[in-house]
């Protein structure tokens, strides 16, 4: 059984830029709608707002689970730790300096 790429993970060369990840999500969301259009009972506009935010949360996920993503994370942890250990540096300095901590201008 083949299965449907609506079912299926995305991958990242769908999601690196919002131009393709929209394109992706249309072509996996009209994909289902059309799905359920071959029965019998018409497909309600809610059905359809419920299917865009359900693909709208599997998008998310893919992206938040990239490389990309982890990359850009560690980058603001190491900027925002960086930020947070110069502050305290600057408020102790000299008291670690009276203790015989050097500022080397390397």
């Amino acid at each position: 059984m083949i299965e449907k790429k609506s079912d299926q993970a995305y991958m990242w060369e769908e999601v690196f830029s919002l131009d393709r990840m929209k394109r992706a999500m249309t072509t996996r969301i009209l994909d289902q709608i059309e799905a359920m259009c071959e029965g019998d009972e018409p497909v309600s506009p809610e059905q359809i707002s419920k299917i865009i935010k359900q693909e709208w949360q599997r998008v998310k996920e893919a992206v938040r689970s990239s490389p990309a993503a982890k990359e850009a994370f560690r980058n603001y942890l190491e900027n925002t730790i960086s930020g947070e250990i110069d502050r305290l540096i600057e408020a102790d300095k000299s008291e670690l300096q009276s203790m015989g901590v050097v500022e080397r201008n390397s």
